[in-house]
């Protein structure tokens, strides 16, 4: 049936399945996706939305390597926010609620018409080993797929347990069956896994709510999008979503059914996203508050099914029912379905190298929710990097990476490998040391480049970038070299009661001031002018803003990463023997020992090495 041996075979469709087979394909590697269900390609299992804090930066990334989420984000958009706009840029982060159905469906469309993919529905049940090297897998009807690499996506499929109050079943997600075999093979070749938990709110029918009682919450005036390419556009129309509370009522009606939680009765022993907790587990961790948001977000254009954000429980449905009836809003709610907790396997990740192979089988590559990871973004990143790194070794060509202070991908990445996690890992702002640099705004600067060398980023693609950072550059210099009298400038500076100038002095110095926005100096007649003679558009004036305002803090980023950078390529050799070093701390040999880091800088990055024990690295290495 499968004459052929494949390229790379992608296990999984989810986000990371689907980015994954997407970036290998275009890539040249003759690829196959396999999955249980064809028709859930891309399934949002959780909330209808992309982006948000840090993870919208990630979405951008994702699109300026050449990847497919920020388009599918834009073309299934219903509402787009730009987050965080009071706070500087290295904080602004974007996000859209999504047309469930219609993500989906873009993202098959896409995948459809992929070249060198192929697809095949049916499950995964182990692998095909042959020494340490990977070489095919194996289905439950026993069909052998030869493959010269493999990447694992499986979600909360391995071995997935529902939980609804004191019932629970096996399952990968509502509705689908979980997978099962390959955990146990692993294991069985010497991986270590765990267990997770995440969970979901009960969906619900948008025509039995009261929205008179809720918040409005509408998207952007002026909406902004994901990609860079101009194939997507800005929505002109967006539908609202809506805000209400819980309240000591429904607080206590849930504590009803605390006894009958596989949270607190000990039926789920894993842990859960810190994060995004249940809400049970809210109003048992945060006693003190009476009363927490609810989101009510919808599904769609077109459906009345919503998604009820910041009530995920895996409580009986009779208590989920009676509690959420005693929402403001929800007093005659019907249930489309009730909310569940799953738990399911997962690998810890210091089992990886930063490309997202595995240590122990040459050729396997895990991505997603198998390495702890929470989320549609941080999926979809590690789906792309493993992607391209299985093609690449494929090619025999090297591997592809991301250092700290060029990617929130590769700052995902390497918490994960480096420091692994026992509880979902989800990214934020404050996991990145160098944000200002890793801003959303500029990633098609930072990423497209080396997406065109890999061969994912199209030439217009790397143009279009080109073109949007030389124009910038020039308009900063058109600051610079542009002086402006006080007679026209004192006027704007009053009304934001800023300091009167008493001479001609430069724009940019002007500009640079805290409380100077773009709208005012284009009150200027020569800034105004520029734009229009030049043709500017938004992303353009936006970056040299940013530019402007904020290159002293922007200088003093690159300069400290540039410091730290070195120690990145201070290699550790293969297998390198932390026993031999004795006066270096037992703690630090263990870990050391345990992750194999590649470099110095990877090295310092691990708890429970100190600095005392790099210095002692560096000298038993001669350096």
């Amino acid at each position: 049936m499968f004459s052929d041996v494949y390229d790379v075979i992608v296990v999984g469709a989810g986000h990371a399945g689907s980015e994954a087979a997407a970036a290998a394909a275009n890539m040249g590697s003759k690829t196959l996706l396999i999955t249980m269900n064809l028709q859930n390609i891309a399934q949002m299992s959780c909330n209808p939305a992309m982006g948000g804090i840090a993870k919208g930066q990630i979405v951008r990334e994702i699109d300026a390597l050449g990847g497919y989420s920020g388009i599918v984000s834009d073309t299934s958009a219903i509402q787009f926010k730009m987050l965080n706009k009071s706070k500087g840029p290295a904080m602004w982060s974007p996000r859209v609620q999504s047309d469930r159905m219609r993500f989906a469906e873009d993202w098959r469309m896409l995948l459809e018409g992929t070249p060198n993919l192929d697809f095949y529905q049916e499950m995964v049940s182990g692998l095909l080993i042959e020494g340490d090297q990977v070489v095919g897998v194996k289905t439950s009807l026993g069909v052998e797929v030869k493959a010269k690499s493999v990447v694992l996506t499986n979600g909360t499929f391995l071995n997935g347990l529902i939980h609804i109050g004191d019932k629970n079943f096996g399952g990968g997600r509502a509705g689908e069956k979980a997978a099962k075999g390959i955990t146990e093979q692993l294991v069985d070749l010497g991986f270590d896994s765990g267990r997770m938990k995440t969970g979901t709110p009960p969906r619900v029918d948008g025509r039995s709510l009261d929205y008179s009682k809720m918040t409005e919450q509408p998207g952007d005036e002026n909406p902004e999008k994901f990609s860079y390419l101009d194939v997507t556009k800005p929505l002109t129309k967006q539908r609202s979503c809506h805000m209400t509370y819980t309240s000591e009522l429904v607080h206590d009606l849930l504590r009803e059914g605390f006894d009958r939680s596989p949270m607190f009765n000990g039926r789920i022993k894993s842990l859960g996203p810190r994060y995004c907790p249940s809400i049970e587990d809210k109003i048992n961790r945060f006693a003190d508050k009476d009363r927490h948001q609810l989101f009510i977000e919808p599904e769609g254009w077109n459906t009345c099914e919503v998604y009820v954000n910041g009530f995920s429980t895996s409580l009986p449905e009779d208590v989920q029912f009676k509690a959420l009836r005693s929402v403001a809003g929800f007093e005659n709610v019907k249930f489309f379905r009730p909310g569940y907790a799953i738990e399911y396997d997962y690998f810890p990740p210091t089992q990886l190298k930063h490309t997202l192979e595995t240590k122990l089988i040459n050729g396997l590559y895990f991505a997603g929710q198998i390495n702890g990871t929470t989320g549609y973004e941080e999926a979809a990143s590690q789906g792309l990097m493993a992607g391209i790194n299985a093609s690449l070794k494929v090619q025999e060509k090297d591997a592809f990476t991301l250092k700290r202070d060029e990617a929130y991908i590769g700052v995902l990445i390497d918490d994960l490998i480096t420091k692994g996690t026992e509880e979902p890992y989800r990214m934020f702002t404050s996991r990145a040391e160098y944000r200002t640099l890793l801003r959303q705004d500029n990633a098609d600067l930072r990423l497209t480049p080396k997406g065109f060398n890999l061969g994912l980023a199209s030439e217009k693609r790397l143009r279009r970038m080109e073109e949007k950072h030389e124009a910038a550059e020039k308009f900063v210099t058109f600051f610079e070299e542009t002086s402006v009298k006080p007679d026209e400038i004192n006027p704007i500076l009053e009304s934001k009661n800023s300091s009167a100038v008493k001479q001609s002095g430069k724009l940019f110095k002007i500009f640079a001031r805290p409380n100077i926005e773009m709208e005012d100096v284009r009150k200027v007649d020569s800034v105004e002018q520029y734009i229009q003679d030049n043709n500017l558009d938004r992303e353009v004036i936006e970056q040299a803003e940013i530019q402007v305002k904020y290159s002293g803090y922007i200088a003093k980023e690159k300069n400290n990463a540039d410091k730290l950078s070195r120690l990145e390529y201070v290699k550790i050799p293969e297998n390198f023997d932390y026993s031999k070093i004795k006066s270096m701390s037992f703690e630090a040999r263990e870990k050391l020992k345990k992750i194999q880091p590649t470099t110095v800088s990877q090295a310092s990055r691990i708890s429970g090495v100190s600095p005392n024990d790099i210095s002692v690295l560096l000298v038993y290495m001669g350096r």
